[in-house]
C-alpha cells in the first residue's frame, strides 16, 4: 500500500476530485493549508494588487493498494497541472497496514467495499 500526499491549488481542487473519481479512487481526505515556496501569489481587494508571502494550497492525502499508485499520481498531474510555477508536489510513502475498524479488515482489503 502507499500513500501519496498532493500539494495543489485550491483552484484546481474540483478538476483533481472528478478525475480521481473517475479513475476508481473514491476516497480521499483534504484540507487546506498554507506554504511558503518561490511562488508568489498576488491578490487584488478594491483595485489594488497585494502581494503575498504565503501560499493558499489543498493538502490530498490517498491511501491505495500499489496497483492503483501510477495511476492515482498520473490522474493528480495532468489534472492538477497549470504550467506555472506553484503547481505543487506529489509525495509517496509506504503503508505498512491500514484497518477497517468497523469490519476489522486488514490491508488491501480494507481499502475497497466489495460488492
Amino acid at each position: 500500500m502507499k500513500k501519496i500526499e498532493a500539494i495543489i491549488r485550491k483552484s484546481k481542487f474540483d478538476e483533481v476530485k472528478k478525475a480521481l473519481h473517475e479513475s476508481g479512487i473514491d476516497f480521499f481526505s483534504f484540507w487546506e493549508v498554507t506554504g511558503v515556496g518561490k511562488a508568489r501569489e498576488s491578490r487584488v481587494y478594491r483595485g489594488i494588487a497585494y502581494d503575498t508571502s504565503t501560499i493558499e494550497r489543498l493538502y490530498l492525502s490517498i491511501v491505495v493498494r500499489d496497483v492503483n499508485m501510477d495511476r492515482t499520481v498520473k490522474t493528480i498531474l495532468e489534472s492538477a497541472k497549470t504550467g506555472e510555477v506553484g503547481d505543487g508536489k506529489i509525495f509517496i510513502s509506504d503503508i505498512i497496514e491500514s484497518y477497517r475498524i468497523r469490519t476489522e479488515e486488514k490491508g488491501d482489503e480494507s481499502l475497497y467495499i466489495k460488492e
